[in-house]
């Protein structure tokens, strides 16, 4: 005698946004898309660099490539390196303007440190 036990299957969890952009962000790249980088799109990635291991890189691009994922938010495109996405998921991009600098800035739920000067990050 065999006995079949159902199982209900489990509800798929919503996975977080590969990336998101906050407004600042989605300014500062609105602007760069509407004057020098008109025609191109940024595509984000991670390179091997510094002293905990992995950094950020970004690169203007005319067309996705076919290892790209393609990020819409805000009414903007940007581009993830495929090789880089599982760094990246859940990441926020910020544009920040301080003192004496301002830059693109990432808040990554998947960074466990940085290095001192915080031009690397270990996952």
């Amino acid at each position: 005698m065999s006995t079949t036990i159902d199982t209900p299957a489990r509800p798929k969890r919503e996975l977080p946004p590969l990336m998101r952009l906050t407004d600042a962000a989605a300014v500062r790249l609105r602007a760069l898309y509407e004057k020098g980088e008109q025609g191109k799109l940024l595509r984000i990635g991670v390179k091997t660099k510094g002293c905990s291991g992995l950094s950020y890189d970004m690169t203007w691009t005319d067309a996705p490539a076919p290892s790209d994922e393609v990020v819409k938010d805000q009414g903007l495109t940007v581009l993830v390196d495929r090789k880089a996405s599982l760094f990246l998921i859940g990441t926020v991009m910020d544009y920040e303007v301080k003192n004496l600098t301002s830059g693109f800035t990432f808040t990554n739920p998947n960074e466990k440190g940085r290095c001192g000067c915080g031009e690397s990050f270990h996952v």
